[in-house]
């Protein structure tokens, strides 16, 4: 166990000098930083949360309450959002973690599309961004576009099927 153990902590040594060459190693320390950081502040959220919902018995803690129409239906809306929220901060820190495995790699900060560094001011407000700001916006207006053009053919086909 001990010989696997030193051969994957040497693997990860490599990857992490690799990311380092890349980048250097200023710039890779405070990635790994910002991004341990935000994992461990979602983490403790979604972690929170659960444990919560473990000790109320239920989302909105009315296990034991009668309620009627207007706030069973009250309830069950801020059920909804809670685990909505919980849903979005799972993702977020799922994304995070294959930010953490990319920086590991070398590939993190680099935008997936021009390769070029992201800046880190993109990065400080969306760590697990994966594209430069005017590749970012190129592929939503692209995406909009199709979305257009994907509904005039939607609404078009309308008419042929009378």
């Amino acid at each position: 166990m001990k010989g696997t153990q030193k051969v994957d902590t040497q693997r990860a040594d490599s990857r992490q000098a690799s990311a380092a060459q890349r980048m250097s190693a200023s710039r890779y320390t405070e990635l790994k930083r910002m991004l341990d950081d935000r994992r461990r502040e979602l983490q403790a959220e979604v972690q929170g949360k659960i444990r919560g919902v473990r000790e109320e018995g239920t989302w909105g803690g009315k296990l034991n309450e009668v309620l009627d129409a207007v706030e069973s239906s009250e309830a069950d809306i801020q059920d909804e959002i809670e685990f909505a929220l919980i849903q979005m901060k799972s993702e977020t820190l799922n994304k995070i973690n294959d930010a953490v495995q990319r920086l590991d790699h070398g590939d993190y900060g680099y935008c997936f599309d021009c390769g070029e560094e992201i800046a880190e001011k993109r990065l400080r407000a969306l760590p697990f961004a994966v594209r430069c700001k005017d590749c970012e916006e190129a592929r939503e207006v692209a995406e909009q576009r199709e979305r257009q053009q994907a509904a005039r053919r939607g609404s078009s086909s309308l008419f042929f099927d009378m």
